[in-house]
C-alpha cells in the first residue's frame, strides 16, 4: 500500500478532528479521490489516500489474493504515521476494504462511509463471475475487449451519455491498470466474508451512499448495509452509478464533510467493535 500524502500550497492548517482515509474503486487508483481530498485539505482536514496492492504506485506482492492483507497494509501504515483512530471512507473494493479493515482492527474507525458496496459476501454465481474475469483480464488476446465491454457499467446511464471525457478517464484508468493486479483484486473480493455482524458491532457514526444508476450493487444491498450499522444513515445520489466520487464529486464532498462533523461531535469510540 503506498500513500498519497501531504498539505498542498495554500491550504489550512489541519482543523485537529480524526484524519480521514479514502479507499479507491477497482480498477482504479488513489487518484479518484484527486478531487475530493484537495477540496478537504482545504477545509483543514488530514486526508490519506492510498494505493491499494498492485495500484497506482503501490506493487502486488506475491501472496494469495486477500482483502484482509490490504486492511493490514492500512494498519501498518498508520501505526508508521503514529495515527491510532481514523475516518474511514471506501468505494466499491475501497468499501470491501474498510469492512476487513473493522474486522481486523476493531476500535480503529471513529466513523466509517461505504459508497458502492454491500456488507454481504458474493453469491457462488457472482464469485464465480469474478474469478471467469480474473482469467479473461489475464488472457492478452480477450483484455482489450473485456475491458472496454465492463468499464461503462462503473458509471451511471446518465453520466456515460453526457459527460463522455470522464467516460473516457476511467477507461483508460481501467486500461492502464496491470491485468495481474486486476485478477489478484477480483480473486480477492470473490473470497471475502460476510461482514454484516461487523456492521451491527460498529458503533460509530456511519453513512452508506448508493447511487440510483448503480449497476454492480442495489439499493436493496445498500440499505441493507445501512440498517446493519447502529448509527447507519442511507443516501441515494440522483444520476449517479458507482463512482460517486467522480460522477457526484459536490455531494461526497458534502457528505464526507458531515460525517467528519458527526466523527468529531462524537468524540472517542464508545467501545471496541467486535470481530465476527
Amino acid at each position: 500500500m503506498s500513500a498519497r500524502l501531504g498539505a498542498q500550497t495554500g491550504e489550512r492548517p489541519y482543523a485537529g478532528g480524526p484524519p480521514i482515509v479514502l479507499l479507491h474503486a477497482l480498477p482504479l487508483d488513489g487518484s479518484m479521490w484527486d478531487e475530493t481530498a484537495r477540496a478537504l485539505r482545504a477545509l483543514g482536514h488530514h486526508v490519506i489516500t492510498v494505493d491499494q496492492r498492485g495500484f497506482g504506485t503501490a506493487p502486488l506482492p506475491d501472496q494469495p489474493p486477500s482483502l484482509d492483507l490490504v486492511a493490514d497494509d492500512l494498519a501498518r501504515e498508520l501505526d508508521r504515521q503514529g495515527i491510532d483512530t481514523i475516518v474511514l471512507a471506501g468505494c466499491s473494493m475501497g468499501g470491501y476494504v474498510a469492512l476487513s479493515f473493522l474486522r481486523r482492527h476493531p476500535g480503529r474507525v471513529r466513523a466509517l462511509a461505504l459508497l458502492a458496496a454491500r456488507a454481504t459476501a458474493d453469491t457462488p454465481e457472482t464469485a464465480g463471475a469474478r474469478r471467469r474475469f480474473a482469467d479473461l483480464v489475464l488472457d492478452d488476446a480477450l483484455r482489450p475487449r473485456v475491458v472496454s465491454d465492463t468499464t461503462p457499467s462503473l458509471l451511471g446511464a446518465t453520466t456515460r451519455a453526457g459527460r463522455h471525457q470522464l467516460l473516457a478517464r476511467v477507461t483508460e484508468l481501467a486500461r492502464a491498470a496491470r491485468p495481474h493486479s486486476v485478477a489478484w483484486a477480483q480473486r480477492a473480493i470473490a473470497a471475502r466474508v460476510d461482514s454484516t455482524a461487523t456492521l451491527h458491532a460498529t458503533d460509530v457514526p456511519a453513512v452508506v451512499v448508493i447511487g440510483e444508476e448503480d449497476e454492480l450493487v442495489t439499493l436493496g444491498e445498500a440499505r441493507e448495509a445501512a440498517e446493519a450499522l447502529p448509527q447507519g444513515r442511507l443516501i441515494t445520489l440522483p444520476g449517479v452509478g458507482h463512482l460517486a466520487p467522480l460522477e457526484a464529486a459536490e455531494a461526497t464532498l458534502e457528505i464526507l464533510t458531515d460525517l467528519l462533523t458527526r466523527a468529531e461531535n462524537a468524540g472517542a469510540p464508545a467501545g471496541e467493535a467486535q470481530t465476527c
